[in-house]
Formats: C-alpha cells, sequence, structure tokens
C-alpha cells in the first residue's frame, strides 16, 4: 500500500483492493475525509485511469504558466536549452524585477515532477536566483518556447508481465564552468515505465571524470536499493 499526502490532499493505493477499501474506512472513522474517487485533477497535475494504463499530463499547468510568464504567443523552440550556452560569465547588468524569474524558475522547478526532458535545464538555471541577468532570463525564455512547443507531453505507466528495474545515469566532469563541480543525471524504469529521474550538481568538484562517474553510480545503487524497498 502506498499512501502519499501532500497538506490536506492524499493519494491512495494498493494492490488488494479489499484491504484499501478497510483503509479508508478507517481513516474516515479517525479523520474527517472524503472519498472523491480516482484522482483526475492532483496538485494541478491531471490524469486519468484505464484498465491498461495510467496517465498523468501537466497541460492546464503549462498554458497557466504561459500566461503568467506573458509568452503565449512566443515562438516553439525544439530545444530546452542551446547548445554550448554560456549562463556563468555575463558583465551585463541585473534584472530590473528578479523576482519575477525567481518566482517563474520555481514554477518550473515544479514542472519538472513530471516533465523530465527540462530537468537538467532547469537545473542550470536554478542556480542564478541569488543574482539572475540577461542571459539568465533569454534562457529561461527558452524552456518556455519548449515547453509551447509540446504542452501536452505526458507520463503513460503501463502494465508489463514483469517488474524489472533499470537504470540509467550519467555525469558531467566540470560541467559548472563557474565552480567547476559537476552534475549528475539519472532515470530509473520499472516495468520498462519511466519511474524517477533527477539532475543535481554536485557539492564536491571531482579531480578526475573517473571520478565523477563513480560518485554517480554510488548515486544510482542507493536510487536501486530504495525502488526495491518499494516495488
Amino acid at each position: 500500500m502506498v499512501l502519499t499526502v501532500y497538506v490536506d490532499d492524499i493519494l491512495l493505493t494498493d494492490s488488494d483492493s479489499v484491504r484499501l477499501l478497510k483503509t479508508k474506512q478507517y481513516l474516515k472513522c479517525h479523520f474527517v475525509t472524503k472519498d472523491m474517487g480516482r484522482p483526475k485533477y492532483f496538485l494541478r497535475i491531471e490524469s486519468c485511469t484505464s484498465k491498461a494504463r495510467y496517465t498523468s499530463f501537466p497541460a492546464m499547468y503549462t498554458l497557466n504558466l504561459l500566461e503568467e510568464a506573458g509568452l503565449l504567443g512566443c515562438k516553439p523552440a525544439t530545444t530546452p536549452m542551446k547548445v554550448n550556452v554560456n549562463l556563468w560569465f555575463d558583465d551585463s547588468h541585473a534584472l530590473d524585477d528578479p523576482e519575477r524569474y525567481r518566482r517563474l524558475t520555481e514554477k518550473l522547478i515544479y514542472l519538472t515532477v513530471i516533465r523530465s526532458d527540462i530537468t537538467f535545464t532547469v537545473g542550470v538555471q536554478s542556480r542564478f536566483m541569488h543574482q539572475p541577468r540577461k542571459t539568465h532570463w533569454l534562457a529561461a525564455i527558452r524552456v518556455f518556447a519548449y515547453i509551447k512547443s509540446c504542452p501536452g507531453k505526458k507520463l503513460v505507466y503501463k502494465k508489463h508481465e514483469h517488474v524489472r528495474i533499470f537504470l540509467y545515469s550519467d555525469s558531467g566532469y566540470a560541467g559548472d564552468r563557474g565552480d567547476m563541480k559537476f552534475t549528475i543525471g539519472y532515470c530509473t524504469f520499472v516495468g520498462e515505465n519511466l519511474k524517477t529521474w533527477r539532475s543535481k550538481q554536485q557539492d564536491v568538484v571531482s579531480r578526475l571524470s573517473a571520478e565523477a562517474e563513480y560518485r554517480v553510480i554510488a548515486h544510482t545503487i542507493w536510487e536501486i536499493v530504495w525502488l526495491k524497498k518499494i516495488s
């Protein structure tokens, strides 16, 4: 059984329907709760369920975000970040309204909960929230232009005959040109369904690329152990 709680919103699922019903009855006896049935809209993320699969998509949240940023009319982009973009060395003036950059970046961070394709880009973008400049704002606009090109991208979870775990990982040696720290990235699949993903700058500087690779392997092993416990 998995019970996910966010403030006063709860998602409850179980492979045993009888146990699921007993749990809901128990919660109703001890707390003020209301059974809303199958989730259709949870934390601004839409979802739908059929007999064979579960689909989750942030289309409405994405469109609202584009409207808030005033970029509904922007030209779509095919990628979330330009190749070899330099965000670390910028002598331009700081933004007149840095709070807008921070607010929109925070909303993009929330979007990465379901959009794995922008996780790395938004992670890089969030490193400049303390003093954003024009170059950083243009990079943020690029992310918005990308999500406009595919606002309906979704995650689909299908039932498979196995629940084997697959994990793919990589690391960028000295990827942050400001402090030479490296970034790890990985994604996991359970039963051929994308389960978790992450892109994170590390706290240390690796002396060799091999050292960076070993560190990402350590992180991914922890992820596998955790997934085995809950799968």
